[in-house]
């Protein structure tokens, strides 16, 4: 969190060193988008195995926009998604159950500020940008789902990447179309003592600290409307 709240800082201290004008003269951009959230996950699953299943989710995206110059902008993106998680092919035979299973683990909400910076090349109506920054994951609200006992993910920093554009409808407004890429891995701790077999408190232990490395690494599909100040 710290990294972030000194990239933020950075950020805010270059509002006053480049030439504060942009394409059409105003210096801020706010843009309101639907979202499709699609991770492209994998995990490496101690104990019982198995890979990992995050669900699509589709949210509403709020967005605010800086320009320093004609080319260069900051990006503070703004959401939050919630997804379903279970594991995939897991091997629970020590506890009597399947050697291939799935494991329902719930539901997690995501936080996931992320802060960009981008480069535009403005040709009349039509802006095209990329961008690149960091993205700051909060995971809360954890819901460990019917099987297991409880569930943890760690919050992480991840890299950000970023294409996209605004179409101009009017002299303030503009439709946009945005595609991030959120490099973003977590670790998540599960606690399934509740499923020690009887007559095997050796397991206990085991079970009540099964760790995965988890890469959710998800693409984001906004459309959306803008406004220029």
């Amino acid at each position: 969190m710290k990294k972030l709240i000194v990239s933020m800082a950075l950020m805010m201290a270059g509002l006053y060193v480049y030439p504060q004008s942009s394409p059409t003269g105003e210096q801020w951009r706010v843009r309101l988008r639907g979202v499709a959230v699609i991770p492209q996950e994998s995990a490496s699953i101690g104990v019982i195995g198995g890979d990992a299943k995050i669900s699509n989710s589709f949210i509403p995206e709020l967005d605010f926009t800086y320009f320093f110059n004609k080319h260069f902008a900051a990006e503070l993106i703004l959401g939050t998604t919630r997804h379903k998680v279970s594991t995939l092919g897991s091997d629970l035979s020590a506890i009597g159950a399947a050697s291939s299973a799935n494991v329902d683990l719930g539901k997690v909400w995501l936080l996931p500020p992320t802060l960009t910076l981008q480069y535009h090349y403005p040709l009349g109506k039509f802006n095209p940008y990329l961008g690149a920054g960091v993205n700051y994951t909060i995971f809360y609200s954890a819901d460990e789902g019917p099987v297991v006992k409880g569930i943890k993910y760690k919050d992480k920093f991840a890299f950000a990447a970023q294409a996209g554009f605004d179409y101009d409808i009017s002299k303030r407004l503009f439709v946009n179309v945005d595609l991030k890429k959120i490099f973003l891995s977590t670790t998540a701790t599960v606690d399934a003592s509740n499923l020690t077999p009887s007559g095997s408190p050796q397991l206990a232990p085991v079970l009540s600290n099964i760790e995965a490395d988890v890469k959710i690494r998800p693409w984001l599909l906004g459309v959306g409307i803008g406004c220029k100040f």
